[in-house]
Protein backbone atom coordinates (compact mmCIF):
# COMPACT_ATOMS: atom_id res chain seq x y z
CA UNK A 1 0.00 0.00 0.00
CA UNK A 2 3.16 2.19 1.02
CA UNK A 3 4.70 1.72 -2.53
CA UNK A 4 1.52 2.00 -4.02
CA UNK A 5 1.15 5.53 -2.71
CA UNK A 6 4.50 6.81 -3.19
CA UNK A 7 4.39 6.16 -6.90
CA UNK A 8 0.68 8.48 -6.95
CA UNK A 9 3.03 10.88 -5.51
CA UNK A 10 5.90 10.86 -8.03
CA UNK A 11 3.55 10.67 -10.87
CA UNK A 12 1.23 13.45 -9.55
CA UNK A 13 4.35 15.64 -8.71
CA UNK A 14 5.69 14.55 -12.36
CA UNK A 15 2.60 15.76 -13.94
CA UNK A 16 2.61 19.14 -11.83
CA UNK A 17 5.69 20.23 -13.26
CA UNK A 18 5.02 19.02 -16.91
CA UNK A 19 1.74 20.81 -16.85
CA UNK A 20 3.18 24.38 -15.27
CA UNK A 21 3.61 26.45 -18.26
CA UNK A 22 5.17 30.11 -18.38
CA UNK A 23 1.78 31.55 -19.86
CA UNK A 24 -0.37 30.46 -16.81
CA UNK A 25 1.12 32.72 -14.21
CA UNK A 26 3.05 34.90 -16.08
CA UNK A 27 3.95 37.91 -18.69
CA UNK A 28 6.04 38.44 -21.17
CA UNK A 29 7.54 41.52 -19.12
CA UNK A 30 10.28 41.69 -16.06
CA UNK A 31 9.34 42.34 -12.18
CA UNK A 32 12.97 43.80 -10.93
CA UNK A 33 13.19 43.22 -7.15
CA UNK A 34 15.25 45.73 -5.37
CA UNK A 35 16.48 44.91 -1.70
CA UNK A 36 18.74 46.02 1.00
CA UNK A 37 20.31 43.14 2.88
CA UNK A 38 21.72 44.74 5.98
CA UNK A 39 23.25 43.50 9.48
CA UNK A 40 26.75 42.02 10.37
CA UNK A 41 27.63 38.28 11.60
CA UNK A 42 25.43 38.51 14.67
CA UNK A 43 22.35 39.31 12.81
CA UNK A 44 21.28 39.87 9.15
CA UNK A 45 18.06 41.83 7.94
CA UNK A 46 16.33 41.72 4.60
CA UNK A 47 13.91 44.78 3.38
CA UNK A 48 12.08 45.38 0.29
CA UNK A 49 13.17 49.14 -1.28
CA UNK A 50 11.16 48.86 -4.56
CA UNK A 51 9.00 46.92 -7.47
CA UNK A 52 9.68 47.60 -11.08
CA UNK A 53 8.18 46.62 -14.04
CA UNK A 54 10.52 46.54 -17.16
CA UNK A 55 8.96 45.53 -20.69
CA UNK A 56 9.54 41.49 -21.92
CA UNK A 57 11.54 38.94 -19.81
CA UNK A 58 14.59 37.85 -21.13
CA UNK A 59 15.29 34.79 -18.42
CA UNK A 60 13.92 30.97 -18.61
CA UNK A 61 10.62 29.90 -19.81
CA UNK A 62 10.94 26.08 -18.66
CA UNK A 63 11.81 24.22 -15.77
CA UNK A 64 10.18 27.55 -13.91
CA UNK A 65 10.81 25.75 -10.29
CA UNK A 66 14.11 24.34 -10.88
CA UNK A 67 17.68 25.70 -10.33
CA UNK A 68 20.74 24.42 -12.08
CA UNK A 69 22.53 25.01 -8.78
CA UNK A 70 22.07 25.74 -4.48
CA UNK A 71 23.58 29.10 -4.34
CA UNK A 72 24.35 31.42 -1.32
CA UNK A 73 20.73 31.99 -1.57
CA UNK A 74 17.42 31.35 -3.46
CA UNK A 75 14.25 33.42 -4.89
CA UNK A 76 11.35 31.56 -4.38
CA UNK A 77 7.80 32.85 -5.92
CA UNK A 78 4.70 31.43 -4.68
CA UNK A 79 1.32 31.90 -6.55
CA UNK A 80 -1.35 33.22 -3.71
CA UNK A 81 -4.02 31.17 -5.34
CA UNK A 82 -2.72 27.74 -4.86
CA UNK A 83 0.33 28.04 -2.94
CA UNK A 84 2.60 26.42 -5.77
CA UNK A 85 5.82 27.30 -6.14
CA UNK A 86 5.98 28.68 -9.79
CA UNK A 87 9.45 30.41 -9.82
CA UNK A 88 13.11 29.70 -8.56
CA UNK A 89 16.45 31.52 -8.77
CA UNK A 90 19.66 31.05 -6.85
CA UNK A 91 22.12 33.59 -6.55
CA UNK A 92 25.44 34.91 -4.38
CA UNK A 93 25.94 38.55 -2.55
CA UNK A 94 28.72 40.71 -2.17
CA UNK A 95 27.27 40.73 0.98
CA UNK A 96 27.41 37.58 1.86
CA UNK A 97 30.89 37.50 1.33
CA UNK A 98 31.55 40.44 3.40
CA UNK A 99 30.02 38.45 6.05
CA UNK A 100 32.95 36.46 5.98
CA UNK A 101 35.89 39.34 6.82
CA UNK A 102 36.67 40.63 10.25
CA UNK A 103 34.98 43.53 9.50
CA UNK A 104 31.84 41.68 9.81
CA UNK A 105 32.80 40.99 13.36
CA UNK A 106 32.05 44.62 14.96
CA UNK A 107 30.23 46.16 12.01
CA UNK A 108 26.91 46.53 10.97
CA UNK A 109 26.72 47.74 6.64
CA UNK A 110 23.93 47.48 4.09
CA UNK A 111 24.31 46.09 0.61
CA UNK A 112 22.04 46.69 -2.40
CA UNK A 113 20.88 43.77 -3.68
CA UNK A 114 18.79 43.18 -7.44
CA UNK A 115 16.91 40.10 -8.61
CA UNK A 116 14.50 39.25 -11.83
CA UNK A 117 11.96 37.13 -12.36
CA UNK A 118 8.83 37.04 -14.83
CA UNK A 119 5.66 39.80 -14.21
CA UNK A 120 3.12 37.60 -12.37
CA UNK A 121 -0.20 37.66 -13.88
CA UNK A 122 -2.03 37.35 -10.77
CA UNK A 123 -0.99 38.03 -6.76
CA UNK A 124 2.23 35.87 -5.75
CA UNK A 125 4.39 35.80 -2.42
CA UNK A 126 8.10 36.50 -3.02
CA UNK A 127 10.88 34.52 -0.33
CA UNK A 128 14.10 35.79 -0.27
CA UNK A 129 16.42 33.32 1.73
CA UNK A 130 19.95 33.62 2.53
CA UNK A 131 21.98 30.80 3.24
CA UNK A 132 25.90 30.60 5.27
CA UNK A 133 28.64 28.02 4.62
CA UNK A 134 27.17 25.72 5.94
CA UNK A 135 24.04 25.75 3.69
CA UNK A 136 21.63 27.01 6.40
CA UNK A 137 19.03 29.27 6.37
CA UNK A 138 20.23 32.60 8.10
CA UNK A 139 17.83 34.94 7.08
CA UNK A 140 14.48 34.86 5.40
CA UNK A 141 11.89 37.50 4.17
CA UNK A 142 8.50 36.89 2.54
CA UNK A 143 6.28 39.47 0.90
CA UNK A 144 3.60 40.16 -1.05
CA UNK A 145 3.51 41.29 -5.10
CA UNK A 146 -0.11 42.27 -6.12
CA UNK A 147 1.43 42.99 -10.37
CA UNK A 148 -1.61 45.82 -10.59
CA UNK A 149 0.62 47.68 -7.79
CA UNK A 150 -0.08 51.72 -8.82
CA UNK A 151 3.15 52.28 -7.10
CA UNK A 152 5.30 49.28 -9.01
CA UNK A 153 7.77 51.95 -10.93
CA UNK A 154 7.91 51.42 -14.78
CA UNK A 155 11.16 51.75 -16.32
CA UNK A 156 13.09 50.98 -19.36
CA UNK A 157 10.04 51.49 -21.69
CA UNK A 158 11.95 55.10 -22.33
CA UNK A 159 15.39 56.57 -22.38
CA UNK A 160 16.88 53.07 -22.92
CA UNK A 161 20.58 52.92 -23.14
CA UNK A 162 22.09 52.84 -26.62
CA UNK A 163 23.41 49.23 -27.26
CA UNK A 164 24.82 47.50 -30.27
CA UNK A 165 23.80 43.38 -31.11
CA UNK A 166 26.76 41.55 -30.97
CA UNK A 167 25.79 38.02 -31.49
CA UNK A 168 22.46 36.11 -32.20
CA UNK A 169 21.26 33.00 -31.58
CA UNK A 170 20.02 30.51 -33.64
CA UNK A 171 16.16 30.79 -31.76
CA UNK A 172 15.24 33.67 -29.94
CA UNK A 173 12.87 31.65 -27.86
CA UNK A 174 15.22 29.18 -26.37
CA UNK A 175 18.70 31.31 -25.67
CA UNK A 176 20.35 33.23 -22.92
CA UNK A 177 21.02 36.63 -22.78
CA UNK A 178 24.54 38.15 -22.35
CA UNK A 179 24.92 41.61 -21.95
CA UNK A 180 28.45 43.59 -21.82
CA UNK A 181 27.62 46.55 -20.43
CA UNK A 182 30.46 50.09 -20.17
CA UNK A 183 32.61 51.23 -16.76
CA UNK A 184 34.53 53.80 -17.40
CA UNK A 185 34.38 54.81 -20.66
CA UNK A 186 33.37 58.47 -21.94
CA UNK A 187 31.19 59.09 -24.48
CA UNK A 188 33.73 59.20 -27.23
CA UNK A 189 35.41 56.01 -25.82
CA UNK A 190 32.80 53.73 -26.91
CA UNK A 191 34.66 52.74 -29.97
CA UNK A 192 37.34 51.31 -27.96
CA UNK A 193 35.07 49.73 -25.50
CA UNK A 194 32.99 47.97 -28.58
CA UNK A 195 36.40 46.54 -29.64
CA UNK A 196 36.96 45.38 -26.01
CA UNK A 197 33.58 44.09 -25.72
CA UNK A 198 34.61 41.82 -29.17
CA UNK A 199 37.85 40.37 -27.42
CA UNK A 200 35.85 39.58 -24.45
CA UNK A 201 33.34 37.43 -26.29
CA UNK A 202 35.85 35.50 -28.57
CA UNK A 203 37.93 34.73 -25.66
CA UNK A 204 34.66 33.45 -24.30
CA UNK A 205 33.62 31.52 -26.87
CA UNK A 206 37.04 30.49 -28.00
CA UNK A 207 36.09 27.81 -25.03
CA UNK A 208 34.55 24.37 -24.79
CA UNK A 209 31.35 24.25 -23.80
CA UNK A 210 30.53 27.64 -24.87
CA UNK A 211 32.14 27.25 -28.71
CA UNK A 212 30.16 24.28 -29.69
CA UNK A 213 27.09 25.89 -27.95
CA UNK A 214 27.55 29.34 -29.51
CA UNK A 215 24.22 29.66 -31.42
CA UNK A 216 22.41 29.05 -27.78
CA UNK A 217 23.52 32.87 -26.82
CA UNK A 218 22.64 36.26 -27.54
CA UNK A 219 24.67 39.32 -26.67
CA UNK A 220 24.70 42.81 -26.77
CA UNK A 221 27.07 45.54 -25.81
CA UNK A 222 25.32 48.33 -23.57
CA UNK A 223 26.87 51.68 -24.18
CA UNK A 224 26.64 53.15 -20.30
CA UNK A 225 28.66 56.58 -20.90
CA UNK A 226 30.53 57.56 -17.81
CA UNK A 227 31.70 61.25 -16.63
CA UNK A 228 35.32 60.17 -16.44
CA UNK A 229 37.36 57.42 -17.99
CA UNK A 230 39.10 54.20 -15.76
CA UNK A 231 37.58 53.43 -12.21
CA UNK A 232 38.22 54.46 -8.98
CA UNK A 233 41.51 53.39 -6.99
CA UNK A 234 40.66 53.81 -3.36
CA UNK A 235 44.53 52.43 -2.15
CA UNK A 236 46.01 55.03 -4.36
CA UNK A 237 43.72 57.91 -3.70
CA UNK A 238 41.93 57.81 -6.73
CA UNK A 239 38.20 58.62 -6.94
CA UNK A 240 36.28 58.94 -10.53
CA UNK A 241 33.27 59.44 -11.55
CA UNK A 242 32.37 56.71 -13.65
CA UNK A 243 28.57 54.87 -14.89
CA UNK A 244 28.77 52.50 -12.03
CA UNK A 245 30.66 53.60 -9.59
CA UNK A 246 33.34 50.77 -9.61
CA UNK A 247 36.69 50.78 -7.76
CA UNK A 248 39.43 48.34 -6.66
CA UNK A 249 40.43 47.31 -2.80
CA UNK A 250 36.70 45.96 -2.28
CA UNK A 251 37.07 44.30 1.40
CA UNK A 252 40.24 45.76 1.20
CA UNK A 253 41.83 43.10 -1.53
CA UNK A 254 43.79 45.32 -3.85
CA UNK A 255 42.97 43.62 -6.77
CA UNK A 256 39.06 42.76 -6.19
CA UNK A 257 37.37 44.95 -8.46
CA UNK A 258 33.58 45.49 -7.87
CA UNK A 259 30.25 47.60 -8.22
CA UNK A 260 28.33 47.75 -4.71
CA UNK A 261 25.52 50.14 -7.22
CA UNK A 262 23.24 47.28 -8.48
CA UNK A 263 20.36 49.44 -8.63
CA UNK A 264 22.45 51.97 -10.78
CA UNK A 265 23.78 48.92 -12.93
CA UNK A 266 20.63 47.43 -13.61
CA UNK A 267 18.52 51.22 -14.55
CA UNK A 268 21.29 51.38 -17.49
CA UNK A 269 20.25 48.13 -18.35
CA UNK A 270 16.61 48.58 -18.15
CA UNK A 271 14.80 48.09 -21.44
CA UNK A 272 17.73 46.33 -22.89
CA UNK A 273 17.83 42.37 -23.60
CA UNK A 274 19.65 41.18 -20.73
CA UNK A 275 20.15 38.58 -18.10
CA UNK A 276 23.83 37.35 -17.28
CA UNK A 277 26.23 40.56 -17.05
CA UNK A 278 29.34 41.28 -17.37
CA UNK A 279 30.93 44.50 -16.82
CA UNK A 280 33.72 46.19 -18.72
CA UNK A 281 35.63 48.15 -17.10
CA UNK A 282 38.46 50.55 -18.81
CA UNK A 283 41.14 50.43 -16.63
CA UNK A 284 44.83 48.42 -16.87
CA UNK A 285 45.12 47.82 -13.24
CA UNK A 286 44.30 43.88 -12.63
CA UNK A 287 41.50 42.82 -11.10
CA UNK A 288 37.86 41.52 -11.46
CA UNK A 289 35.01 39.65 -9.58
CA UNK A 290 32.21 37.13 -10.56
CA UNK A 291 29.24 36.71 -8.49
CA UNK A 292 26.47 33.78 -9.29
CA UNK A 293 23.69 35.65 -11.26
CA UNK A 294 24.94 38.85 -10.44
CA UNK A 295 27.23 40.28 -12.47
CA UNK A 296 30.93 39.51 -13.90
CA UNK A 297 33.49 42.53 -13.72
CA UNK A 298 36.69 42.33 -15.03
CA UNK A 299 39.82 44.98 -16.40
CA UNK A 300 39.74 45.08 -20.45
CA UNK A 301 43.59 46.63 -20.45
CA UNK A 302 45.80 44.25 -18.87
CA UNK A 303 47.51 41.66 -20.76
CA UNK A 304 45.42 38.59 -18.81
CA UNK A 305 41.68 40.17 -19.78
CA UNK A 306 41.17 37.42 -21.70
CA UNK A 307 41.68 34.68 -19.34
CA UNK A 308 39.74 36.94 -16.41
CA UNK A 309 36.42 37.53 -17.93
CA UNK A 310 36.05 34.03 -18.83
CA UNK A 311 37.05 33.21 -15.13
CA UNK A 312 34.79 35.54 -13.74
CA UNK A 313 31.80 34.35 -16.36
CA UNK A 314 32.79 30.52 -14.98
CA UNK A 315 31.58 32.43 -11.10
CA UNK A 316 28.53 34.03 -12.27
CA UNK A 317 27.25 31.80 -14.47
CA UNK A 318 27.71 28.48 -13.80
CA UNK A 319 28.49 29.06 -10.05
CA UNK A 320 32.22 27.54 -10.12
CA UNK A 321 34.03 27.76 -7.50
CA UNK A 322 37.58 29.06 -7.36
CA UNK A 323 40.08 26.26 -7.07
CA UNK A 324 43.06 27.71 -5.80
CA UNK A 325 44.18 28.29 -2.53
CA UNK A 326 46.48 31.06 -0.87
CA UNK A 327 49.70 29.50 0.41
CA UNK A 328 49.94 31.77 3.09
CA UNK A 329 46.46 32.96 3.93
CA UNK A 330 44.04 30.12 3.50
CA UNK A 331 40.21 31.23 3.91
CA UNK A 332 37.58 29.07 5.77
CA UNK A 333 35.58 29.36 3.18
CA UNK A 334 34.27 25.48 2.94
CA UNK A 335 33.66 23.80 6.37
CA UNK A 336 35.50 20.29 6.05
CA UNK A 337 32.26 18.61 7.57
CA UNK A 338 29.84 20.08 5.15
CA UNK A 339 29.98 19.30 1.22
CA UNK A 340 29.99 22.48 -0.94
CA UNK A 341 27.36 23.74 -3.55
CA UNK A 342 29.27 24.31 -6.06
CA UNK A 343 29.63 21.39 -8.60
CA UNK A 344 33.44 21.79 -9.10
CA UNK A 345 35.24 20.62 -5.81
CA UNK A 346 34.48 18.72 -2.99
CA UNK A 347 35.17 17.96 0.43
CA UNK A 348 34.09 14.30 -0.27
CA UNK A 349 31.52 14.45 2.53
CA UNK A 350 28.70 13.75 -0.59
CA UNK A 351 29.76 13.74 -3.22
CA UNK A 352 27.00 13.50 -5.31
CA UNK A 353 26.11 14.52 -8.56
CA UNK A 354 29.29 16.14 -9.25
CA UNK A 355 32.71 14.44 -11.18
CA UNK A 356 31.44 10.81 -10.48
CA UNK A 357 30.79 9.74 -13.53
CA UNK A 358 33.87 11.51 -15.38
CA UNK A 359 36.15 9.19 -12.86
CA UNK A 360 36.23 6.00 -14.93
CA UNK A 361 35.87 7.99 -18.23
CA UNK A 362 39.14 10.43 -18.28
CA UNK A 363 42.50 9.45 -16.59
CA UNK A 364 43.02 13.68 -15.84
CA UNK A 365 39.45 13.71 -13.61
CA UNK A 366 40.34 12.67 -9.75
CA UNK A 367 40.57 13.95 -6.35
CA UNK A 368 43.21 17.30 -6.36
CA UNK A 369 43.81 18.53 -2.68
CA UNK A 370 43.91 22.47 -2.71
CA UNK A 371 40.67 24.62 -3.87
CA UNK A 372 37.94 26.79 -2.62
CA UNK A 373 40.88 28.92 -0.58
CA UNK A 374 41.67 26.07 1.56
CA UNK A 375 45.10 24.04 1.15
CA UNK A 376 43.75 20.72 2.72
CA UNK A 377 40.31 19.13 2.83
CA UNK A 378 38.88 20.52 -0.07
CA UNK A 379 39.19 18.92 -3.42
CA UNK A 380 39.25 19.61 -7.58
CA UNK A 381 38.84 17.57 -10.04
CA UNK A 382 41.64 17.99 -11.99
CA UNK A 383 45.36 19.34 -11.98
CA UNK A 384 44.67 22.82 -13.48
CA UNK A 385 41.59 24.48 -14.98
CA UNK A 386 40.78 27.82 -16.13
CA UNK A 387 38.88 28.08 -12.88
CA UNK A 388 42.37 27.49 -11.00
CA UNK A 389 44.70 29.64 -13.08
CA UNK A 390 44.90 32.27 -15.92
CA UNK A 391 47.73 30.38 -17.55
CA UNK A 392 45.38 26.71 -18.22
CA UNK A 393 44.20 27.15 -21.30
CA UNK A 394 40.81 26.12 -20.71
CA UNK A 395 38.07 24.40 -18.78
CA UNK A 396 38.66 21.29 -17.23
CA UNK A 397 36.79 18.52 -17.96
CA UNK A 398 34.78 19.02 -14.78
CA UNK A 399 33.69 22.19 -15.81
CA UNK A 400 32.75 21.48 -18.93
CA UNK A 401 30.47 19.71 -17.39
CA UNK A 402 29.28 22.03 -15.14
CA UNK A 403 28.83 24.56 -18.23
CA UNK A 404 27.36 22.23 -20.42
CA UNK A 405 24.40 21.39 -18.36
CA UNK A 406 23.90 24.68 -17.24
CA UNK A 407 23.64 26.09 -20.77
CA UNK A 408 21.01 22.87 -21.20
CA UNK A 409 19.18 23.94 -17.98
CA UNK A 410 18.41 27.23 -20.15
CA UNK A 411 17.90 26.61 -23.56
CA UNK A 412 16.78 22.75 -23.93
Amino acid sequence: MKRFTIIILILTLATSIRAQKFDDYFADATLRLDYTFSGGVKRTSIYLDKLNYIPRWYGKRKRLAEVPMEGNGQVVVKSRKDKRIIYRNSFSTLYQEWLTTPEAESVSMSFENVFLMPMPKDTVEVTINLMNNRREITATMTHTVVPTDILIHHIGERYVTPYDIVQKPADTTRCIHIAYIAEGYKEEEMGTFLEDVNIANEALFAHEPFKSMRNRFEVVAVKAPSKESGTSEPSNGIWRNTALGSHFDTFYSKRYLTTLNLKQLHDWLAGTPYEHIIVLVNTSHYGGGGILNSYNLSMTHHPKFRPVVVHEFGHSFAGLADEYAYENEPIPMYPADVEPWEKNITTKVDFRDKWETLLTKDNSVGFYEGAGYSLNGVYRGCEDCRMRTNENPEFCPVCKKVITEVIEFYTE
